[in-house]
């Protein structure tokens, strides 16, 4: 019984996060002046893109899965936050490189806090414009 209502708890969490995602993309949209860099967080790492709602096209992406993130030296306790803002360093170099200035940021419907937040850090301090 305990498994069952522990299930539908974590399907319903997926869910409210479906649609918390849903109501910020009505509102933010990717163009080609300005493309979308969204996020991504899973347990363990976290994803981010940057795509062009205008032509449906994922310009870049990257993730802490990355071997270049990978080799950062933590040496505070929060490791996952550290490699969250190595990687959006990262991106946010590799989208200057491509000629992308400025973005639209798209938390994904996750809260703006810890990982999130620390990964839109890292961008910032890579160049780009939120």
């Amino acid at each position: 019984m305990a498994r069952f209502i522990q299930s539908r708890v974590r399907k319903d969490r997926r869910l409210q996060r479906k649609r918390r995602h849903f109501r910020v993309r009505k509102k933010i949209w990717g163009t080609t002046e300005r493309p979308r860099l969204v996020v991504f967080r899973s347990s363990k790492h976290l994803e981010g893109q940057i795509v062009n709602d205008d032509e449906s096209r994922t310009l870049l992406g990257l993730s802490t899965r990355n071997p270049e993130v990978e080799e950062v030296e933590v040496e505070s306790d929060q490791r996952k936050v550290e490699l969250a803002r190595a990687a959006g360093k990262l991106l946010a170099e590799r989208a200057l490189e491509e000629g992308v200035r400025a973005v639209v940021f798209d938390r994904g419907g996750y809260n703006y806090h810890g990982r999130v937040k620390a990964f839109a850090d890292g961008a910032r301090e890579g160049g780009l414009q939120l």
